[in-house]
């Protein structure tokens, strides 16, 4: 591939390769500690602009709209001038974006800087998962569930940041700008170690092709299990603060305790999967993910719902990285192609998720909007038991 071998240093010398890794990490955990951010600070901004639950819902849909505003030409920017150039541009106007947010003194400044969050997140979400795969191909075998689990990390560096600046009492547009410095120094150390990536264009031209039954099987799994993923992210905070009614103080610890769960899974998925294979793991994370939210909804006190939230950090950790292996073996469609559909739909979940929470809450309310969440995991136990690709588990990698 003409990107690998237009830096041949990178290929030869282990350490090169190293760094090349550490640095794409990095960039995974920047992006996710600047979501990390602004999803741990939802409570404090809903309740600074009065917004009910719709209102916050219907705020929250600018983000997938500006995902999907730029879906269609984001792959074209990174095929054209490559992800290792787009990366730390996208970084640096994502985090403009966070600081934004924290001006925002009504619903339509907070929907416009969201749809802003959205397009940019998007841009980076390509360019970062494009250097992942290229990295991978570097070290010819599986390194994927490492970068997730960087960004999973991020989401609980995050959480905790959030929880020392509601305690120290800093403000919003505070804790957004020392976010933003430290994920400079992070742009600018890293930058120069990014793949080169000149040529593209070939693979994303052959995006086009009939639907695939395996394809969209996995990605309904992905979408069951990133919507989850996203509903925890933008609501756990607001469930301990509206439902659990935990002081301002702990209102992160549910979203703390999820990510960090979620974390340490993805760092031992890998070990679990060759064990017990990636269909019982499978199995066992939508039996979590169901038990978890359903504990939520039935025990809603702060020990509890901590417990709960743990659970379904469990039980998310390792789907998208098996989905994505599986999608990456397809017989008959590039794993490139084959990837980028089936993240798509999964991707969709995760942002699709958060405005569904609060339109079910608005009409029912927030636990049994967590309730029907819960069913995703059922729906997931039922297609991971039926696909017959999940039954041979990949410990080959």
């Amino acid at each position: 591939m003409n990107s690998l071998s237009s830096n041949p240093p990178l290929q030869s010398m282990k350490a090169s390769k190293q760094r090349v890794r550490l640095a794409v990490s990095l960039f995974y955990f920047g992006q996710g500690i600047a979501f990390a951010s602004w999803a741990s600070r939802i409570p404090i901004i809903k309740a600074n602009l009065h917004l009910t639950e719709a209102q916050l819902g219907t705020i929250l849909l600018m983000l997938p709209v500006g995902q999907l505003m730029t879906m269609p030409i984001s792959g074209k920017l990174v095929g054209k001038y490559g992800s290792h150039r787009l990366m730390p541009i996208g970084a640096l106007c994502y985090l403009l974006v966070l600081c934004s947010i924290s001006f925002a003194g009504n619903a339509w400044h907070l929907g416009g800087a969201l749809l802003l969050f959205g397009i940019f997140g998007n841009i980076c979400n390509i360019a970062v998962n494009t250097q992942g795969v290229l990295a991978e191909r570097m070290y010819a075998k599986s390194i994927m569930s490492s970068f997730h689990g960087a960004w999973s990390i991020a989401g609980f560096t995050g959480a905790l940041i959030g929880l020392a600046t509601l305690n120290l009492s800093i403000d919003t547009s505070t804790h957004f700008y020392i976010v933003t410095g430290l994920m400079l120094i992070n742009i600018l150390m890293n930058r120069s170690f990014l793949i080169q990536d000149q040529s593209g264009g070939a693979e994303k031209k052959s995006f086009s092709f009939k639907p695939d039954r395996l394809l969209i099987s996995l990605g309904v799994i992905g979408f069951c299990s990133m919507a989850t993923e996203g509903a925890m992210f933008d609501w756990s905070g607001v469930y301990f603060h509206d439902i659990v009614n935990a002081p301002d103080s702990l209102t992160t610890l549910g979203y703390a305790a999820f990510m960090v769960m979620m974390a340490a899974g993805r760092f031992i998925g890998d070990a679990v999967i060759s064990r017990i294979g990636r269909q019982r793991t499978l199995q066992i994370s939508g039996v979590l993910m169901f038990v978890g939210m359903m504990s939520a909804v039935v025990f809603p006190t702060l020990i509890f719902c901590t417990l709960a939230f743990m659970l379904v950090g469990l039980g998310v950790a390792c789907n998208v990285p098996s989905v994505y292996s599986v999608a990456g073996t397809h017989k008959t469609i590039s794993s490139g192609v084959a990837l980028a559909m089936v993240s798509s739909v999964s991707y969709l979940g995760f942002l699709m998720g958060p405005p569904l929470i609060g339109y079910i809450a608005e009409v029912l309310n927030l636990r049994y909007s967590f309730g029907v969440f819960a069913c995703f995991g059922l729906l997931m136990l039922v297609l991971a038991s039926r696909l017959a690709a999940f039954k041979t588990p990949k410990t080959s990698e």
